[in-house]
């Protein structure tokens, strides 16, 4: 069985912050806002994923009313997902996703994202899509206050493996 979910996060951007976008610092005065490193790409890339497995959303795997992971780093949120998904029995199959900024300019940097991510998934880099765009000087994210991501993800339910001698039900 295969099955898609979608995610989408947005944060404010501040200053005093370091700007981390799918598990990459990127050099620019302000970064997010957020309980977390609030790395938006990784937030969405995580709640695609649990909604293709059927399960809740990282606010509430990750509620910010929980100290205990305060300024937790994404990658960490990520990677407890995929234990979420592997406890269910489901693959990833693909992602993609696209960050919505009008600065800084995302392309330099697409590639060591999706060398981070597919570390911290254990999947090729080239099942991680990820995509730049403006979102044309119009409002919160048009003004540079911001950053966006949408991520869908497809994952595989895996079919219990049987050792070649046990016997099978037809």
């Amino acid at each position: 069985m295969v099955r898609s979910g979608i995610g989408y996060d947005i944060h404010r951007l501040v200053e005093g912050r370091k700007l981390v976008l799918g598990g990459v610092a990127i050099p620019h005065p302000r970064g997010l806002d957020g309980h977390s490193d609030a790395d938006v790409l990784t937030h969405a890339i995580a709640d695609a994923l649990l909604g293709a497995a059927g399960d809740r959303d990282i606010g509430h795997h990750f509620p910010n009313s929980d100290e205990s992971i305060k300024g937790i780093d994404s990658q960490e949120i990520l990677r407890r997902v995929q234990a979420i998904l592997t406890g269910k029995s489901f693959a990833i199959v693909n992602i993609d996703s696209s960050l919505i900024a009008e600065e800084p300019k995302i392309g330099p940097h697409i590639s060591a994202m999706r060398e981070r991510l597919s570390q911290t998934l254990n999947i090729p880099p080239d099942r991680i899509g990820i995509k730049a765009t403006t979102n044309e000087g119009l409002g919160f994210i048009g003004r540079g206050e911001g950053i966006a991501a949408m991520a869908i993800a497809t994952v595989e339910k895996l079919e219990p493996r049987f050792p070649a001698d046990a016997p099978r039900i037809a």
